[in-house]
């Protein structure tokens, strides 16, 4: 059971107008025609979407401060200014590379995919390496059902994200500009298995916005924020761990596992707080958890690794 967040813990929000609207890439609820990835919303089918228990009486982070505070460094290093750029993403069409270590590798349509799998809310917290913080309300589907469908072979041990590439939208990518692009994250096998580890294609109940990750993200509530990487098109199971942008840009800042950790400060500050976005000035920062509060569902697949550690 995931445990609920305390709601002297979280982001005061104000009520959400129309907040059941379908997300605009389901298929209609008859499933009797094939529409768009991005077709029109269908209330009656948002309405019975699967919900985590942590959807239940909580408030969440407002939506126009996760709208607007955004690290997309492909498009600007000021978060304001790269929510306003990601609008010139196309994202529809959408296709997803599945390849490696899998015996139904393939390139699949975003619709096609969604056509298979239960769409369900879930509010988890979101953890900054920067030391802020947010709580979202995420709609997606495991990764892990995506991943049985390809049948992963034993071989693979690691898996490799890969976002979209489009230097000519993506001002930075055409320097190379702090990282090589395109953008790279990686997770072990266990870890994109695990339950909570969410694909998402919407939050507040619409569709992904581009400058949160449109149209498919990858959320793993208990790590930083940097590993849950935008725009996926391509995911590769591999048989070694994959080289990853931050981790290859600044090793003993960005670890590869980069689990949430108050134990171990980042080399420039301190990990045991966090700012709650959107609270009041005078509110206190709230207490980091290990795991980001998580450590009930996930600490197993860690047993063997000293947690003084930034993994």
């Amino acid at each position: 059971m995931i445990n609920k967040i305390p709601n002297s813990e979280i982001t005061d929000s104000k009520a959400f107008k129309d907040r059941r609207r379908i997300i605009k890439a389901i298929l209609a609820a008859t499933g009797s025609s094939i529409v768009p990835a991005f077709a029109a919303s269908d209330n009656a089918r948002w309405q019975n979407l699967p919900k985590s228990n942590l959807s239940t009486g909580i408030m969440t982070t407002p939506s126009e401060i996760v709208e607007n505070y955004t690290n997309y460094y492909e498009f600007s290093f000021n978060k304001k200014e790269a929510t306003k750029l990601a609008q010139s993403l196309p994202i529809d069409p959408w296709s997803l590379q599945i390849s490696g270590e899998v015996e139904k590798p393939g390139t699949f349509i975003l619709e096609d995919i969604l056509r298979q799998q239960t769409l369900e809310e879930r509010i988890y917290r979101f953890r900054c390496v920067e030391a802020w913080s947010m709580v979202i309300p995420w709609v997606g589907f495991s990764l892990g059902d995506l991943l049985k469908k390809v049948n992963p072979l034993s071989t693979a041990k690691f898996i490799k994200f890969t976002s979209i590439y489009q230097p000519e939208i993506m001002a930075n990518q055409n320097t190379n500009t702090v990282l090589e692009w395109p953008y790279t994250e990686g997770l072990r096998i266990d870890e994109a298995m695990h339950p909570l580890t969410l694909l998402a294609v919407g939050m507040y109940g619409e569709t992904l916005p581009k400058q949160n990750g449109a149209p498919l993200r990858l959320i793993v509530p208990w790590k930083y924020g940097f590993k849950n990487i935008k725009a996926i098109v391509k995911i590769e199971l591999l048989k070694k761990p994959p080289t990853t942008s931050w981790n290859t840009f600044a090793r003993n800042e960005y670890g590869f596992y980069a689990n949430v950790n108050p134990l171990v400060k980042h080399p420039r500050w301190s990990q045991n707080s966090e700012r709650l976005l959107g609270s009041e000035f005078f509110t206190p920062r709230r207490k980091t958890e290990l795991f980001n509060g998580y450590g009930e569902q996930v600490a197993a697949l860690y047993k063997d690794m000293d947690l003084r550690h930034f993994f």
